[in-house]
């Protein structure tokens, strides 16, 4: 069973293109990469599908060969299947295991630039920093994550829903019985995540049970791959290192929380690699002055997100017996405690922000916090909208001062902000005297709902 993804659309662009480069497919394992590449390879006359690590075989063809060419007809006759330019889609996954195979790619592009060459890997960046000069302006990247809450609900047979969310809007809210039913599937998603086997497990049976199972395959595949790191880094270092990640989310990141006693160097270093992984996603402080919000970055104050919600509660359940309650609380208790309980809803927030945008760029995820002042303020996330600096506060209720949001909105003198919650849609309007500059100008809070993200 093929899900279908955002990804779906920009890879037919990448099809049709007449200025079309070899295409790379980055992100963690199991997210649904190769299945993507071979959904779009049924639109072609002719598939190959080469996984270097299950069949290693293949890395010699590389190795022995140079020209692009003859690498084709070699691949073709091995694999009974012809490669013609412009009617046959070359699959190269797991490239990682092949630096020669990545490095051809450029090669393609420059001798064979009619063919359609798409690869993916799962530990791809490593092998990408270990070759810096690598296909400069010859290849095409694309970024893949987990699958995206409205990806969940097609994948639900709930297709109408995602329709009727994208006409939604702050003047006109959802009803309020399908916003209730969203809320609830929202829930569900907290559980199932969006890792595409958990999810085809939870629209085959119904069962969180079931896809807790894949999850805990998935996971061990993360830890398995760890090993592939030895000489490198401690395999022991990076997994207490991703467990004080899943216990420090949506919060300062502490090195010295990291249990081992590792020094801050080395548990930094850990957190490149899982970042080059794909498993975790740093999130960043800014000042949001302005724009670009990466220009005044404060590396001192840095979160980090793990990869999907359902993941991160096997952790905490098969390794500090606390997902239960965790598990019990999201689909039973009160909205207000939704959020405030390891902070997962503003973990899936972030990452539905990133899910939702172009997979053509790999974004950055930006917060501010209050470093000035004895008092804590902190705002979730800063996105650019408009051309315009927006914050974007993730609540969990109904009610809620947003203290912090006000904060911001009034020292970076903006007349807009963003509310995310478990509400329908709505709008918070107020004037704030103590902004000299828009003392007597309406401002605007804008509710948003956690399962419309998308439309940010």
């Amino acid at each position: 069973m093929y899900f279908k993804r955002h990804i779906d659309p920009d890879l037919k662009k990448w099809k049709l293109s007449t200025s079309r480069k070899p295409l790379l497919i980055r992100g963690a394992r199991q997210v649904g990469k190769s299945s993507s590449l071979r959904y779009l390879g049924e639109s072609f006359e002719h598939f190959i599908e080469i996984n270097f690590e299950t069949h290693p075989e293949f890395i010699k063809v590389f190795h022995n060969v140079s020209d692009v060419r003859e690498i084709a007809t070699r691949l073709g006759t091995m694999m009974n299947t012809p490669i013609v330019e412009g009617k046959t889609l070359l699959f190269l996954d797991e490239i990682q295991a092949c630096p020669k195979a990545l490095h051809s790619l450029w090669a393609f592009k420059e001798d064979m630039p009619n063919l359609h060459v798409a690869a993916a890997g799962s530990l791809l960046e490593f092998a990408l920093k270990d070759m810096p000069s690598y296909g400069v302006g010859r290849i095409r990247s694309m970024f893949m994550y987990p699958m995206s809450f409205d990806e969940f609900l097609i994948a639900s047979g709930k297709s109408q829903w995602v329709e009727a969310k994208s006409k939604a809007d702050y003047e006109h809210p959802l009803p309020p019985e399908l916003h209730e039913a969203l809320v609830q599937h929202f829930r569900s998603f907290l559980i199932v995540g969006g890792m595409p086997t958990s999810v085809a497990a939870w629209v085959k049976t119904h069962d969180y049970m079931q896809s807790a199972e894949e999850q805990e395959d998935i996971q061990q595949t993360y830890y398995d791959d760890f090993s592939k790191y030895r000489g490198k880094i401690d395999p022991q270092l990076l997994r207490n290192t991703l467990r004080s990640v899943v216990m420090q989310s949506g919060r300062k990141f502490m090195y010295s929380h990291v249990e081992g006693g590792y020094r801050s160097e080395e548990v930094k270093r850990a957190l490149t690699m899982l970042s080059d992984a794909g498993i975790v996603k740093m999130v960043q402080h800014s000042a949001g002055n302005g724009l670009p919000l990466g220009a005044e970055t404060n590396n001192k104050f840095r979160k980090y997100n793990y990869l999907d919600s359902g993941l991160m509660l096997r952790i905490l359940d098969l390794e500090m017996g606390g997902a239960r309650p965790l598990t019990e609380l999201i689909l039973m208790g009160a909205a207000q405690d939704l959020v405030n309980k390891g902070q997962i809803t503003e973990m899936v927030a972030g990452w539905e922000i990133l899910k939702n945008m172009s997979p053509r760029v790999e974004h950055d995820l930006f917060y501010w916090e209050n470093t000035t002042d004895n008092a804590t303020s902190e705002v979730d996330y800063l996105i650019a909208k408009d051309l315009q600096v927006v914050p974007v506060e993730i609540k969990s209720g109904v009610s809620g001062k947003m203290k912090s949001l006000r904060l911001f909105m009034r020292r970076r003198h903006l007349l807009v902000g963003k509310r995310c919650s478990l509400e329908n849609f709505g709008i918070i309007e107020f004037k704030d005297a103590e902004d000299d500059k828009h003392p007597n100008e309406t401002k605007r809070i804008y509710v948003h709902p956690l399962y419309c993200l998308e439309s940010l």
